[in-house]
């Protein structure tokens, strides 16, 4: 069974927090990837950033179902989710769009795991960490590239 080791891309390409949005769309653009980790200053791993992060802050606000019984409202769902989409759909810099907490996978995990975690977490960029330092990344093309050689 292939590892994350065996199809990772292993020269990252990340981004800093203050990173802006323009420059990550380019930067995106002009390495044909969609997505990179991001590091803080010391250079530790704290997010991820995607394509879907960048398109998200284009689309509609979505206002929270309610209903009102009496004087009061009752939410079905929360309010923080709107918080947090606003936050998102303002930002300015990378470290206002970027999916936290981080999720990771090592050097070791195979390769149905990883796309059952893509799948089921709708993730599109998977840092592989090896005792806390940044080792590779995997995207959705590295396992198309893999179903396509059919290993």
């Amino acid at each position: 069974m292939l590892k994350a080791q065996d199809i990772m891309t292993r020269e990252v390409i990340t981004v800093n927090a203050r990173t802006s949005v323009r420059e990550l769309a380019a930067l995106l653009l002009s390495h044909k990837i969609s997505g990179a980790p991001v590091v803080d200053e010391a250079g530790k791993v704290i997010g991820v950033v995607t394509e879907s992060d960048l398109i998200f802050q284009n689309k509609k606000v979505h206002l929270p179902t309610a209903f009102a019984i009496l004087d009061a409202f009752v939410f079905l769902e929360p309010p923080d989710r709107m918080k947090e989409e606003l936050r998102k759909m303002a930002g300015t810099r990378v470290g206002d769009i970027c999916s936290t907490p981080l999720i990771s996978v090592g050097p070791e995990t195979d390769l149905e795991e990883l796309a059952t975690l893509m799948a089921e977490k709708k993730m599109h960029t998977l840092p592989v960490m090896a005792e806390g330092t940044l080792v590779g990344v995997i995207g959705k093309s590295d396992i198309i590239r893999t179903i396509a050689q059919g290993m």
